[in-house]
Order: structure tokens, then sequence, then C-alpha cells
């Protein structure tokens, strides 16, 4: 079985900007697409689509939401597969379960009330967070204008225990989807208590923890294929910090997400977390097995 991309709507600018992005993404893939539009979210906030469809803001329906966004995949991608559903259930649970078999998600964000929500909705969080598949966050700015890719560069981070990581397989795949170039980030810092003022030991601790961070990126990327091009890279700092910096040269940023079984709340690191609010790019959050 074909496994689609599945893009979730609700009719506001950054939810349509992601349905453009999912639907490039099914092309390279070669893949369908599904857009899912939950209609117990909340009523589309906008005046946009109410103008483009001539009609007042309340008497948008949820079958609207889904034929403007089917109409611009279309456009966008006649070669691509789309169908649309509608679905009443709350959107968190309902892209959870889509995500069960989904090749991939993609969410827009835009703010709502609450000083985290300002920064990323949290139909966005909750379902990066839980979702079975890997889950691409199109984050918008204080004006929830998602920033447009051309970099033509994917990075990933590369964590402490990244042998056979589903991040960095992604990201592989990723960037030779896109005939792109893949920047593998491992971050490194110093601990205060392990630096010293004697001359004679002065950067020692800090040369042994750049030393393992460069073994550990050597050794996760022991199997990417020889004819990407690679760019490992160690940087000294914290990992979201670093991750942070790298976002602004980059189309995409992969990271990914442990998971404790049986745990009900939030499951995203805060490296994870992070990123998702403040990443000057699209970021794909994928699920690692414990």
């Amino acid at each position: 079985m074909v496994l689609p991309i599945v893009v979730g709507v609700d009719g506001s600018e950054p939810s349509l900007r992601a349905v453009d992005w999912a639907a490039d993404e099914a092309a390279l893939r070669g893949v369908p697409l599904r857009l899912v539009y939950a209609s117990l979210w909340e009523r589309y906030e906008g005046e946009s689509l109410a103008d483009d469809l001539a009609k007042p803001a309340d008497q948008v329906t949820a079958e609207d939401i889904v034929r403007t966004a089917e109409r611009r995949a279309r456009l966008r991608r006649p070669d691509v597969q789309v169908s649309a559903d509608v679905l009443p259930e709350e959107p968190e649970y309902a892209l959870v379960r889509e995500g069960r078999e989904a090749r991939a998600l993609a969410l827009g964000t835009r703010g709502r009330s609450g000083f985290v929500e300002m920064l990323l909705g949290s139909v966005s969080l909750t379902v990066a967070a839980h979702a079975d598949c890997p889950v691409i966050v199109l984050g918008g700015g204080h004006d929830n204008r998602v920033s447009a890719g051309g970099h033509g560069r994917v990075v990933v981070g590369v964590g402490e225990k990244s042998t056979d990581s589903a991040a960095l397989r992604f990201a592989v795949e990723e960037a030779r989807l896109r005939h792109a170039p893949l920047d593998a980030v491992r971050a490194w810092r110093c601990p205060a208590h392990e630096s010293t003022d004697h001359p004679l030991l002065a950067g020692e601790p800090a040369r042994l923890h750049e030393q393992h961070a460069a073994e550990v990126l050597e050794k996760a990327l022991k199997d990417v294929p020889a004819d990407l091009e690679l760019r490992p890279r160690t940087v000294e700092g914290p990992a979201r910090r670093v991750l942070l910096t790298a976002s602004h040269e980059a189309d995409l940023l992969v990271v990914g997400a442990r998971r404790n079984p049986g745990h009900l709340g939030l499951q995203l690191g805060r490296v994870a977390h992070g990123v998702l609010h403040h990443a000057a790019c699209a970021v794909a959050v994928v699920p690692e097995r414990t």
C-alpha cells in the first residue's frame, strides 16, 4: 500500500501554505496527497477565505475549506493524486490517527490565545508530540507567515544516540529527493565545572568534548550513501541554539523525538520543543523508537 502525505487544513493561510509544501513533497515522492479537516476545529478566524468565496465569514463551511485546499493542491501539482475528507472529530485525535497510515503529516501553525500558543498552535504541538510518523510543521512568525524555502539545504540534528536514527534516515531521504546537501550537526558543550585556569590544562576539557562529538557524528554517519553531499559539523553550544542558527540557512530542519511508552503528556524533548517554536524554516519531527 502506498502511504499518502497527509496535511491538516483549517482554512487559515498557514495551513494553505502547508498544502503547498505537502503537494510538492507528494510529487517528489510519487505518493498521493490527503487533505483532512477536523470539523470540531475552531471556526476559521480570518477573512481571506470568506472574501475569496464571496461569503460572510460565519458562513464558510467545512466543505468550503477542504474544496479550497483541494483546488489549491491540484493547481500547484496537477500530477499528484489528491483526496480530501471532513472528519467530525477534534483535530488532535483525528490527525494522530491519520498519521498511523501516512508517510508524513504536514501542518501549518497560527497564533491563538496564550503565550505559548501565540508561538506555535496547540494542535501542531500535540500532533508533533504523539504521531507515529514524521510531522512537518511549517511555522509562522509573529504575522503567521510561513517562510518560503530557497536555500537548497537540509539540516539534521545528531544526538547522542543517533546510531540507526529514524531522523537521520528521513533527512537523508529528503536531501536526496531535493538534490540538496545535508548538514549533519552535532552540538557539544564543556560543562563549567570542568574548566580550569591552569595554563598547562587550559582548553583540554573542551578538546575532549569536541573530540567526543566528532566521534559520535562519525559513527552516526557511517552508513550515509556516498553519493550524497554530506557536510558534518560539530558546533560548540546548546543544541537548541545551534540548530536554530542552522535553520536560518535551511529549507528543512530534521530532529528526532524519543517517545516514552505509556506516557500521556507531551513527548517532545527540550530541543525539539524549542526548534518547533522558533526555527526559521520548516521542522520535521521524526519519532525515534526506544
